[in-house]
């Protein structure tokens, strides 16, 4: 921390931040969000405190100016933006929204002006100043994007930048639109830049190497004035720099806070990502699953006596929540704060046999719930009496043109119970036996079933893992392994049934 803080940065005045999650974050490959999305969408926006938010490209169709109109209508703090290409149609579409902001591009860089707009550069240049001029004469605050900046040479970017800036351009966007910038050359850029212009520069970076939040928070070093971000980082193909990302490494990194309410981050990826269809991986910094999740022992340790050991923030700075894991890294303080949560309370000899157990989950490649834990600590503190459900005789008979059948005996606290039921296969058939023969005690729910054949051949063993939950929305595991596969189902079912009445009554 302290070399950031004496680094040799020349931060602008003010940073804003422009999101682009309706706009770019909507462009990711198969996300379409229709005007209610993107009216909740802007309106946690507008909560949690960003200066702008580009609703969208209202030239592109008849629902974007409807989403933009609706949401102007909101009255929100935060500014509007639309989205226009240099064309007086596109500008007029956003005039019709009611916005009083435009964010107007062309591109600058070679490829674009030779294969995609097939213009010379004064036809580029004309195009560009024409556009900020019809907008200025409109009343809209202007942004000009020279679309694939950082592949543009230098003395044309200046050139049109220059243009623009006489024609009344509020703010100069340099994109890095496929993303091929490094820290080094951001540095080198927006230097550069910032050197020939008064007017405030804006940052636009994608992210096809990673590296759009490093390249971004080096702009902002270099007296960017404002950032486009997105939440969750979407964006076109790998996306844009990620609103959370920037703004929390801002905050705790370089002690620069931007007055947004970091502790509505948490909650809006999550309704991000539910209504794009754009889950994070569990290792998503910030709002990952994992991002506050602990398993190893030395870890847990740390963080159990100060949080600060293992983590560079609190989580709930992000509206997130502190996971303690378990698995065969797990330590045993770990296991003590788990046990104390649930208020389970072993003598020694019973914790050594519930670490000794989660240990051995752990080494087997299964995820160990809290759920396991809780039926794992109860078994063994019920240990001493005998199992409430025993598979006392099993009958199976299928074959082709008959229905499977199976006849199942159980002795249920200590009366046996037998019945048959027919079933899709003598698995099924099995079940159903048991779930009529429980009826009286619970009801289940098989949510997963996973069959695996440990070792090779026809005598293949077979181990049977599955999850069952019951009417009160407990869940348990169970497994069970033997040359049966149908003996190993129904003993895992058994086992899992077993733990849930277990959970039951210790409720």
């Amino acid at each position: 921390m302290e070399v950031l803080k004496k680094a040799n940065m020349n931060l602008a005045d003010k940073i804003y931040i422009f999101d682009t999650t309706l706009r770019d974050g909507e462009q990711t490959p198969g996300v379409a969000l229709t005007v209610d999305e993107k009216i909740q969408i802007a309106q946690k926006l507008n909560n949690l405190g960003v200066d702008k938010i580009e609703v969208g490209f209202p030239a592109s169709s008849k629902g974007e100016i409807e989403s933009a109109k609706k949401i102007k209508s909101m009255d929100l703090d935060s500014t509007l933006v639309g989205l226009s290409r240099s064309l007086t149609n596109d500008i007029d579409a956003v005039l019709d929204s009611g916005l009083d902001y435009v964010h107007t591009f062309i591109g600058t860089s070679p490829l674009h002006r030779d294969f995609k707009l097939k213009m010379s550069k004064q036809q580029v240049i004309d195009t560009a100043v024409s556009a900020v001029e019809y907008a200025k004469d409109h009343g809209l605050t202007v942004e000009f994007s020279a679309e694939d900046a950082t592949r543009t040479e230098h003395d044309f970017l200046l050139e049109i930048f220059s243009g623009v800036v006489d024609a009344g351009a509020d703010f100069l966007d340099v994109p890095d639109t496929v993303g091929v910038l490094t820290p080094v050359f951001t540095r080198e850029l927006i230097t550069f830049i910032k050197d020939n212009f008064k007017t405030p520069v804006s940052v636009h970076f994608h992210n096809d190497f990673g590296l759009a939040t490093a390249n971004t928070l080096t702009a902002i070093e270099c007296g960017a004035n404002q950032a486009h971000v997105t939440i969750n980082g979407l964006g076109e193909r790998t996306g844009n720099c990620s609103l959370e990302e920037l703004v929390v490494t801002l905050k705790v990194a370089y002690g620069i806070d931007l007055g947004l309410d970091t502790t509505r981050l948490y909650s809006l990826s999550n309704l991000v990502g539910r209504l794009t269809g754009v889950k994070m991986p569990v290792n998503k910094p910030i709002v990952g699953d994992n991002a506050f999740a602990h398993e190893s022992g030395i870890h847990v340790h740390g963080i159990l006596n100060n949080s600060s050991t293992y983590e560079p923030m609190s989580p709930e700075m992000v509206g997130h929540s502190r996971r303690i894991v378990l698995g065969k890294h797990t330590g045993a303080n770990a296991l003590k704060s788990k046990l104390k949560e649930y208020h389970i309370d072993l003598n020694d000899d019973q914790f050594c046999k519930v670490f000794d157990d989660i240990k051995a989950l752990g080494d087997s490649g299964k995820c160990v719930t809290d759920d396991d834990l809780i039926a794992i600590a109860i078994t063994e503190l019920s240990s001493a009496r005998e199992t409430p459900i025993v598979l006392k005789g099993l009958g199976l008979s299928s074959g082709s043109g008959v229905s499977p059948t199976a006849t199942v005996r159980l002795e249920i606290d200590g009366e046996e119970k037998e019945t048959a039921s027919t079933g899709v296969g003598p698995v099924d058939a099995a079940l159903n036996a048991i779930r009529f023969l429980i009826k009286d005690t619970m009801d289940i729910e098989l949510e997963e079933y996973n069959l695996e054949a440990i070792t090779g051949g026809t005598d293949a063993l077979a181990e049977v893992f599955v999850i069952s939950s019951d009417s009160h929305g407990n869940k348990s595991t169970g497994r069970s392994t033997n040359q049966d596969i149908v003996m190993a189902s129904i003993l895992a079912v058994l086992d899992s049934i077993n733990k849930l009445l277990l959970i039951q009554r210790a409720q």
